[in-house]
């Protein structure tokens, strides 16, 4: 619950700043989870979303961002492109710094010498364990290319 409440300060503080933009992204992300929230007591379960719930949420709201700002740079909406990129800025604060490729390569094959992962069948294993050792480090799409040269 560390993340909700980092996040909830942080509206507390744009609220009290003034500052519309980034109010409106922590806002946002606040909704997110608590749609989260709602679809879990549909299933049953009446505990907290997690932080990595949360690191979650952010990556796919981070992702959906960058995606979007590409679509409009190259329809020339540049106004709504920047919009999309300041979203992204308020939205990186929350998520763990990533790693750079050295590091993740590292972790890659540490993970694969701890598996004892020898073909390609082990990869599911293998992004399962980087998933959650490294929730919200690296780009997990970049990560699967990486893994594949590994165990070829």
């Amino acid at each position: 619950m560390v993340m909700r409440t980092r996040i909830t300060d942080a509206l507390k503080q744009a609220m009290r700043d003034k500052a519309v933009d980034r109010l409106s992204t922590l806002r946002l992300i606040n909704a997110a989870i608590k749609d989260r929230e709602i679809a879990a007591r549909g299933t049953g379960k009446d505990e907290d979303i997690s932080d990595a719930d949360i690191l979650g949420i952010l990556e796919k709201m981070t992702k959906q961002r960058r995606e979007s700002a590409r679509v409009y740079e190259e329809g020339g909406r540049l106004d709504l492109a920047e919009r999309e990129l300041a979203e992204i800025e308020v939205l990186a604060e929350f998520l763990p710094k990533q790693l750079d490729d050295e590091q993740v390569g590292a972790a890659i094959d540490a993970v694969i010498s701890e598996i004892g992962a020898t073909s390609i069948r082990d990869m599911g294993k293998i992004m399962g364990a980087l998933k959650g050792k490294y929730a919200g480090q690296m780009n997990f799409g970049a990560v699967g290319a990486m893994v594949k040269d590994r165990l070829n």
